[in-house]
């Protein structure tokens, strides 16, 4: 059985990643075909913005996990890491069914299954 500590080092490292990824979009790396929907390799200045405001929120998501499973970067208050991990528990199913949804075969067959996996492991850390 999986711990909440190492629950909540995987999801910060699947967080990290999607961070980085909606980092790369919003600096204008052609790989907007995977986001959004697919409809544009590079991403237009409004989808670019919602990339920056994305990256904030998985970034904002590694920092309550970690401080949820008692490895806190930054010591956050007990509600916010409790709460905020139930809510990553239910929104990242959420996003898994918008992926699957998506005419953009990376965000079905890639995407959705991350955000399965990472709602997983936020249980995990929120149930421990």
């Amino acid at each position: 059985m999986i711990t909440p500590q190492t629950a909540a080092l995987l999801a910060t490292i699947g967080f990290l990643i999607l961070a980085a990824f909606q980092a790369a979009l919003a600096a204008g790396v052609p790989w907007g075909r995977a986001a959004w929907g697919g409809k544009n390799a590079r991403l237009p200045r409004g989808l670019r913005i919602a990339s920056l405001v994305s990256m904030t929120v998985w970034l904002l998501a590694a920092l309550i996990v970690l401080d949820r499973a008692g490895t806190p970067i930054i010591d956050l208050p007990e509600a916010i890491s409790r709460w905020g991990t139930w809510a990553l528990v239910v929104v990242l199913p959420i996003g898994a069914i918008m992926n699957f949804a998506s005419s953009s075969p990376y965000e079905r067959f890639g995407w959705a299954p991350i955000a399965l996996v990472l709602a997983l492991l936020t249980f995990v850390v929120a149930a421990g």
